[in-house]
């Protein structure tokens, strides 16, 4: 498959190290292919530890002059590609629905997702404020925010675009230099991404990106340099537990973004219409791979039946396929690894007892495709509560009372995002403050945006993204006592 694009430039197949396109040393290649159809794509370097080390280096070399510029300068820069990210965007839309199946639709909001971080922190970077503060004798302390150093990012396949801005934008905006490992399924977006950066003057050696399949070869130099100050990682669990405990060694500052189990709870005196509507955006947006996707629907005895029946009759409205193809309203899953992982859970429910509404079936479109499925008679001992879903699987649990839901929502190792329906302002309170969850919905299930402080709590991670919040994660706070005074 030939990627066709307006500026065919964009499309790099090379690791970017201090300003410059270059192969892996031993010239090893991966190749990347589109998961709707199955075609080759690209081969891409593939490097490894010695590329990242140079890469590393080259960061902390650009960073010195980058840093000792003047908010205003650094915001500039991030202005210009703000503004390229967003004239490009067909192009850089069309290559992550040809890496990430998600359709074109959803990648163009991606695109103007993922600038708005740059946006964002470009004008946030120069509200980076301290203190003075008063003591008792004739000294004063003076507390001012540094660039905490050289960031390495690792980043995941689902979003390709936001989650390197996300975590780019505000590296960049407060002084830092950053070289980025992106997910080996879709490093094309993050290559573009980089192209453009360069093109609106960022320094050579300020933003490097070293895809490869050797992740624990790359991982593994950007966690045990000592030049890194800082790891921010959006994944898995057990991936992101792996690289806090690698960091230890030299104590490094983290950010993690990891796994989330979110429940929709949804009372009976819910608008059901709002309900439904909600809950299929939460439950089935890019297919259902998104960290804060409804991974369990929590609906109160009153209207379980009248929910489902609503919920089940617009999922049948969907239409999946190539993300290309007029029509589509959903993509495939990513690899046929995550479409038999799918499956798997979906059959461990049925046969617990588990009844399939809607799906339930690997799509017929092609290898990577999974029906949207709707599932009922669930309960909390099923892989499906338990575990995270990561796919376009809805299952539907039965409570009784705002105790029980609390309870079924609270019972899970993760605490990333929950979203909660009632016409109580009461409830909405107590139940908001009774989940433990980072992030809560009520009423509403879009709550991402680059004006709030996306994160965790539990083993979702550490940190926060987005928002005046985000900047934090990339600064150290000094102290600075100035004495004798009266002299």
């Amino acid at each position: 498959m030939t990627i066709q694009l307006k500026d065919a430039s964009l499309l790099k197949t090379q690791a970017f190290i201090d300003g410059a396109w270059v192969d892996g040393d031993q010239g090893e290649t991966f190749a990347v292919t589109d998961p709707a159809t199955g075609q080759h794509l690209a081969d891409v370097a593939s490097v490894g530890a010695t590329e990242t080390r140079r890469a590393i280096d080259a960061a902390a070399r650009a960073m010195i002059e980058w840093k000792a510029l003047p908010a205003k300068s650094r915001s500039d820069v991030l202005e210009k590609w703000h503004q390229l990210i967003l004239d490009n965007t067909e192009d850089l839309a069309i290559i992550m629905t040809a890496e990430q199946g998600k359709t074109l639709a959803e990648s163009r909001g991606e695109v103007a997702y993922g600038a708005s971080f740059v946006k964002w922190f470009a004008e946030e970077g120069k509200r980076v404020y301290g203190d003075i503060i008063p003591t008792p004798s004739d000294r004063r302390g003076v507390v001012v925010k540094q660039p905490v150093g050289v960031v390495a990012a690792i980043t995941p396949w689902n979003f390709p675009n936001a989650m390197i801005t996300r975590k780019a934008g505000p590296a960049l905006a407060v002084g830092c230099a950053i070289v980025l490992k992106p997910a080996a399924e879709t490093p094309l977006s993050a290559l573009a991404l980089v192209e453009l950066a360069n093109r609106a003057g960022l320094p050579a050696g300020l933003f490097n990106v070293v895809p490869g399949i050797d992740a624990p070869a790359i991982g593994g130099e950007m966690t045990s340099n000592p030049t890194v100050k800082k790891v921010t990682f959006t994944g898995s669990t057990p991936v992101g537990k792996l690289l806090m405990k690698q960091c230890a060694d030299t104590v490094k500052r983290t950010s993690m973004e990891l796994g989330g189990n979110a429940p929709v709870i949804i009372f009976d005196d819910a608008d059901l219409d709002i309900a439904v509507a909600g809950a299929l955006t939460a439950k089935y947006r890019n297919s259902g791979q998104t960290c804060i996707c409804a991974n369990r629907l929590l609906v109160q005895e009153g209207i379980y039946d009248a929910f489902v029946e609503k919920f089940s009759a617009a999922v049948s409205e969907f239409r999946i396929g190539n993300g290309f193809e007029a029509g589509t309203t959903h993509g495939p899953v990513i690899t046929e690894k995550a479409a038999k992982e799918i499956h798997s859970k979906v059959q461990n429910a049925v046969e617990e007892g588990a009844i399939v509404v809607i799906g339930g079936q690997p799509g017929e479109q092609g290898a990577c495709f999974y029906q949207p499925t709707v599932l009922t008679n669930v309960t909390d001992d099923m892989r499906v509560f338990r575990e995270e879903i990561f796919g376009p699987v809805a299952p539907v649990f039965k409570f009784s009372t705002e105790a029980d839901a609390i309870r079924m929502a609270n019972d899970t190792e993760f605490g990333l995002a929950a979203y909660l329906y009632t016409e109580s302002m009461g409830r909405s309170w107590r139940v908001s403050e009774a989940v433990e969850y980072g992030m809560v919905g009520v009423n509403e299930t879009a709550i991402s945006s680059e004006v709030i402080p996306f994160g965790g709590v539990k083993e979702s991670g550490q940190g926060r993204e987005g928002s005046k919040y985000g900047l934090d994660d990339y600064l150290e706070t000094k102290y600075i006592c100035f004495g004798a005074l009266q002299r």
